[in-house]
């Protein structure tokens, strides 16, 4: 066994150690196989974390492929363990080509999947070129995959039906919030190692990620700002003590700009004129759009590595513009994604809706949400996890809300 390998057999148990939720349902799913006979395709961010989900989904009784939702976020150890030491079959490469990443789809697919889990809707949209009947749907991950499933919905042009996941309680409420809240910096920390106190520090973006950021930003002693288009989220920000500013204008000042959107071009060609010498540059949403890599090197008079994922690009007036981990997720590309409990959470929604799925089916096409039931189950299997008590309505409270029976 090569010592990559035992790396990444290390890293799987670190994380399966403290997943108590993932463990818990481990139990029953050995026992009772809710997956026994199906095979289920991952297109997801491979690190230790997704490893024990698969692990978990393979003890269910699946038959698990996986490949990964980005080009950089694969951990090589961690997809060699997966493979050599559970068995799964695998197809994923750290600092694949867009080529290469599309075929590694392709193969993932080649099993036939009677289910999906995604995580920014590129198995989904492989699917729909390619329909595959024994399909019975699947579950989305992310804010970006459940946009882009909304608008098939949208269209009726849904071939089957997608749970989206990123919408649950238990998900956007602590992985966006929570989790990209920390794993967003602890990328910008690895890859810049530079000082955040006292920083501008510009959030492109005010949803739950956005939130994350900015939260954690001033408990580390930036100045904030926030950039929305939705007048609700800039009024929210205004109200948590944040400046608020258009793009264009707010990277006069900022030292640090992160994009949070889920959208193309957050931090456009304009505003990149206008940003000041030394800005450094980086996403937190799935697709490398947000700010893109093209338009800088289109712009720049030439570009360079100067540390390890941070690339410089030296404009015609003099200034240096800094883009970290090629405009692609900065807590994956550069870091190991969410926090191990964080992911625990997100997980464990992911397993308990394909359960659902595979009891329930044959569902229509369409986008469904995760059941309530799910997201309550699951956070008292937190509590549980955390010793934590809470309190009952009584039959009495339960009439007066309405909820008799409930």
């Amino acid at each position: 066994m090569s010592t990559n390998i035992e790396h990444g057999r290390d890293k799987i148990d670190w994380a399966r150690s403290r997943m108590p939720l993932l463990n818990r349902l481990r139990q029953r799913f050995e026992q009772e196989k809710p997956f026994a006979g199906k095979r289920i395709s991952m297109s997801i961010h491979l690190e230790a974390k997704t490893a024990c989900l698969a692990i978990l989904l393979r003890d269910g009784g699946a038959q698990v492929h996986v490949t990964g939702s980005n080009p950089l976020s694969t951990q090589d150890e961690i997809a060699g363990a997966l493979a050599q030491e559970h068995g799964i079959e695998v197809f994923a490469r750290h600092g694949v080509s867009s080529d290469e990443y599309t075929d590694h789809l392709i193969q993932t697919l080649a099993h036939k999947p009677h289910m999906i889990l995604d995580d920014g809707g590129d198995l989904m949209s492989l699917l729909h070129a390619t329909p595959q009947e024994q399909v019975i749907g699947g579950c989305e991950e992310t804010t970006t995959g459940v946009g882009r499933l909304r608008i098939l919905d949208q269209q009726n042009k849904l071939l089957f039906p997608m749970f989206a996941v990123n919408d649950a309680r238990m998900k956007s409420l602590f992985d966006n919030r929570y989790g990209t809240g920390q794993s967003v910096w602890d990328g910008i920390f690895r890859s810049t190692n530079l000082l955040i106190a006292g920083k501008n520090v510009l959030v492109v973006g005010y949803g739950w990620c956005g939130r994350g950021i900015a939260l954690r930003a001033n408990g580390l002693g930036a100045r904030g700002t926030v950039a929305d288009v939705d007048p609700v989220r800039a009024l929210e920000a205004w109200m948590e003590g944040l400046n608020v500013a258009p793009v264009a204008e707010a990277v006069r000042d900022a030292d640090l700009v992160i994009t949070a959107t889920g959208c193309a071009d957050a931090v456009p060609e304009k505003a990149l004129n206008a940003a000041k010498d030394g800005i450094i540059l980086c996403n937190a949403g799935h697709f490398n759009v947000e700010i893109r890599p093209d338009t800088l090197a289109k712009m720049a008079t030439s570009h360079r590595s100067v540390r390890d994922g941070v690339e410089e690009y030296s404009m015609p007036d003099g200034r240096h513009l800094y883009l970290l981990g090629e405009g692609r997720l900065v807590n994956l590309a550069l870091g190991d994604g969410h926090p191990v409990e964080i992911m625990d959470m997100s997980f464990a929604v992911q397993a308990l809706t394909l359960e659902y799925l595979v009891r329930t089916a044959p569902l229509k096409p369409g986008l469904y949400p995760v059941p309530t039931d799910i997201d309550d189950r699951i956070a008292r299997m937190k509590l549980d996890s955390l010793g934590v008590l809470i309190d009952s309505l009584t039959q009495e409270q339960q009439a007066y809300l309405g909820r008799t029976g409930a």
